[in-house]
């Protein structure tokens, strides 16, 4: 199958839940992301602020581009004027830099909060009632170019569906109860990503509205890209 045939087949499997797709393209060069592009996808994710400040400029413009992975406080910046969501925002600290980062350019920067779900020390995130502090506290209140979306989290990786399944179950019940809170009008429980290739069926089945897909896509990266 070809790159327009994978991304239309994972656009049919998350359509029928009202979620999207969001094509990885980490690792891959310019070429393979249009043809994703010419199929019609227009949300991609990155791992690394280098890589995505890099094919930023050279794709075209009405490409959403999420950062997906672990974000340092001081690559904020690099990010700020474009980016179309940061998934993995892991703490207060990098919360406020996104802030001071989105005030220097202009912009309010869309934001998920990454939940630590997995039983794997090696994954971040926040803890839930660290989350619940948070989106309660002085400092989400007071946030001015922020806008909080949601919650993302990344199951164990294991073959066990059960553990998976209950690990996602519980991140919504997370986004649903924060969803019932009095919150200010900057946070929203709106977009709740999780599950990649090996686990988007469950994912969907619990309520994600985006799911991350790359190697089924793409393939994997070989020394000619």
């Amino acid at each position: 199958m070809s790159i327009k045939d994978h991304i239309k087949f994972y656009q049919q499997e998350v359509e029928p839940f009202g979620a999207r797709l969001i094509a990885v393209s980490k690792t891959h060069p310019a070429t393979a992301i249009l043809q994703a592009y010419e199929a019609g996808q227009r949300l991609f994710g990155e791992n690394k602020v280098q890589e995505l400040t890099d094919k930023y400029p050279a794709l075209p413009a009405d490409i959403e581009w999420h950062l997906i992975g672990h974000l340092q406080t001081n690559k904020v910046k690099y990010v700020a004027p474009f980016v179309s969501l940061i998934h993995a925002v892991d703490s207060e600290k990098l919360l406020l830099e996104i802030e001071k980062q989105g005030a220097r350019v202009g912009r309010t920067i869309p934001c998920l909060l990454q939940i630590f779900i997995a039983r794997e020390e090696t994954k971040f995130g926040l803890h839930e009632s660290e989350a619940l502090a948070l989106v309660t506290g002085p400092v989400v209140q007071a946030l001015r170019f922020v806008r909080i979306e949601g919650l993302m989290g990344m199951a164990t990786l294991t073959d066990d569906q059960n553990q998976i399944r209950q690990e996602f179950r519980g991140l919504r019940r997370l986004f649903d109860d924060i969803g019932k809170l009095p919150l200010p009008a900057h946070v929203r429980m709106k977009e709740l990503s999780m599950g990649m290739t090996s686990d988007y069926r469950i994912a969907l089945e619990e309520g994600s509205t985006l799911i991350r897909v790359g190697t089924a896509i793409f393939g994997q990266r070989n020394a000619l890209n």
